[in-house]
């Protein structure tokens, strides 16, 4: 059976120019190979790996070509004059396992590679062990019920090293866990030496993280002195690093590295490997690095899988190895008690056990989970009114816009798809024929009081970034007129002019891809009629732990058996060049 390519234009335009540079017009396959490259990149792999081409037929426009062996592959490619080997400055790396990359993507997957390697073999030093020893007790008393406080493990790992991972599902308590890091830190070398960053990849990510580390401060047992001087100060990596607008280059960078001590990252996963690579080159060569996420969760949308490989390359290399003792694995589960019906449906999907999962959803055994059969397209809009009622009515009636936000948190609808009636697009098409008709937003167009916007690009001008989310709302310091509110990070809100926001769209409903960083009381996950490369195990187990109280699932049961059992693959070299070296 022939492997099915969709070639972009732009995967046609550079492989156009790749063929012109090497002064090999007319080689289609060689053309292919590159478009394929291309094509691979854009949906979020490092590289292409000619193994598993070799010997197929690919069919693009209708048009099938059949792939030589992978010797063959290997010998055509290393007589082009853009081709180098590892080491060479060649538009293309084909490397020692038969891996072809884009040059910049080489380089960034062996940078980092090298500089994680190097502080994961370093320690931090200068620690007291017996402060430590006494703040580990005070901070993190022994829980009888675990033959292991994998927490504190954790606390003791990022003081020691510098290098840390910290990785966990939602509720294993990364967060509370960096907070008393953080305390653990400022009593070894007192409040005034230590400078400490922290950073998420998204705007909504960040207020999380700062509503967290207030929500945990006055909880600690430490020092009034320790708790004020535990920093809240959270920014987007972009930020941290001092993007220079118009350009993809940093102010912080290996020449003029970042002036923190330790810096701290959660949501790792949503990281990519560019932008990985650039915040790990700006760091000074003895600051400690300490990463929090989910690797189980959807990667970036860009390219790599950065989180993922770093910690399968940990658990893979040797157990005494520097990268596997900078790894911790939060397991315990303190939002959700095992056997609720969000603990069970995740692990159940995170394993891969489809069947199982569907009989879980469709039970109606366990609380905070349900499930119903994917209404067809002319039903759908009268199947949701019922639950958009319910679920929006709450912040559309908020009488002050940070009541709005903090109501409309409350509930969200997840798709799996941008495009399509059960897509993002049309779905909050069909919400907002809903309310209209219900009367709980005007019929305005576009804006209306309680329009929920998601913004689609990063403006530092602004300071908005890709992922946050904000509602228009009439302002009473302004004679009523709309305004758009979103968080603030000192815990308030602020409002913008509409005609002064950056790109977004209206959010009743989101993408999996755009909730990552956020939480939801209630959960509505609607996924598409017909299977599609997009629905995996990942996508499925994000939508459902996004939700804090419950989840409902849309669908129909091929399409989610489907999904629970295809797991993502992303070609890449990270873990293998992790490992080259354990």
């Amino acid at each position: 059976m022939a492997i099915m390519f969709q070639e972009r234009a732009i995967d046609r335009q550079f492989a156009s120019f790749i063929c012109q540079q090497s002064g090999e017009v007319t080689c289609d396959l060689f053309r292919l190979i590159v478009s394929l490259l291309s094509n691979a990149v854009g949906k979020g792999s490092i590289c292409l790996n000619l193994a598993h081409y070799a010997g197929e037929t690919v069919s693009v426009d209708g048009k099938e070509m059949v792939f030589p062996d992978v010797d063959t592959l290997r010998e055509l490619l290393r007589g082009k004059s853009t081709m180098g080997l590892p080491g060479q400055h060649r538009p293309l790396i084909l490397d020692t396992s038969d891996r072809l990359y884009l040059y910049r993507y080489w380089r960034y997957e062996q940078e980092l590679a090298g500089r994680i390697l190097q502080k994961a073999s370093s320690d931090a030093g200068g620690i007291d062990e017996q402060v430590l020893h006494e703040g580990l007790a005070r901070l993190f008393p022994e829980c009888s019920e675990e033959k292991m406080d994998h927490q504190k493990v954790a606390a003791s790992v990022a003081l020691h090293k510098q290098f840390c991972v910290i990785s966990g599902g939602p509720g294993t308590g990364k967060t509370s866990t960096v907070v008393r890091i953080l305390a653990l830190l400022l009593e070894q070398k007192g409040v005034s030496k230590q400078q400490i960053a922290m950073t998420t990849p998204t705007g909504k990510a960040t207020a999380r993280l700062k509503a967290s580390v207030n929500d945990i401060r006055p909880i600690l047992d430490c020092s009034e002195e320790i708790k004020l001087a535990i920093p809240d100060n959270v920014v987007t990596i972009q930020r941290l690093l001092g993007a220079v607008s118009g350009s993809s280059r940093f102010r912080y960078c290996a020449l003029n590295p970042l002036p923190f001590d330790t810096v701290i990252v959660d949501e790792a996963s949503m990281i990519a490997l560019p932008l990985m690579c650039a915040l790990v080159e700006a760091l000074k060569p003895t600051a400690r690095l300490i990463l929090l996420g989910d690797k189980d969760q959807l990667a970036s949308v860009e390219a790599g899988a950065v989180l993922g490989d770093i910690c399968t390359a940990g658990e893979e290399g040797i157990q005494a190895s520097s990268l596997s003792s900078s790894l911790v694995k939060l397991e315990k589960n303190h939002r959700f008690q095992a056997g609720t019906g969000i603990a069970e449906i995740s692990r159940t999907v995170n394993t891969g056990l489809d069947r199982e999962a569907l009989a879980l959803l469709k039970s109606g055994t366990l609380n905070g989970i349900a499930w119903q059969e994917l209404p067809p397209r002319e039903e759908l809009r009268r199947l949701l009114t019922k639950k958009v009622v319910e679920g929006f009515q709450g912040y559309l009636s908020a009488d002050s816009p940070s009541k709005a936000l903090e109501y409309f948190d409350s509930f969200r609808i997840l798709c799996a798809l941008r495009d399509g009636p059960y897509g993002a697009l049309g779905l909050n098409s069909s919400v907002e024929s809903i309310l209209r008709r219900e009367g709980l937003i005007s019929q305005e167009s576009r804006g209306y009081r309680g329009r929920p916007i998601l913004v689609t690009v990063n403006d530092y001008s602004m300071q908005l970034f890709n992922g946050d989310s904000g509602i228009l709302f009439p302002d009473p310091d302004s004679g009523g007129a709309l305004r758009a509110f979103f968080p603030d990070p000192e815990g308030g809100v602020r409002s913008i002019m509409p005609e002064r926001l950056p790109l977004h769209e209206t959010a009743f409903a989101m993408t999996v891809h755009k909730s990552q960083g956020s939480e939801f009381n209630h959960v509505l996950m609607l996924l598409p009629p017909v299977d599609s490369d997009i629905l995996t195990r990942e996508l499925i187990y994000t939508g459902i732990t996004r939700a804090k109280e419950s989840v409902e699932i849309w669908g129909s049961d091929g399409v989610f058996c489907r999904a629970v059992r295809k797991k993502t693959e992303r070609q890449s070299g990270l873990k293998e060049a992790l490992l080259t070296s354990i």
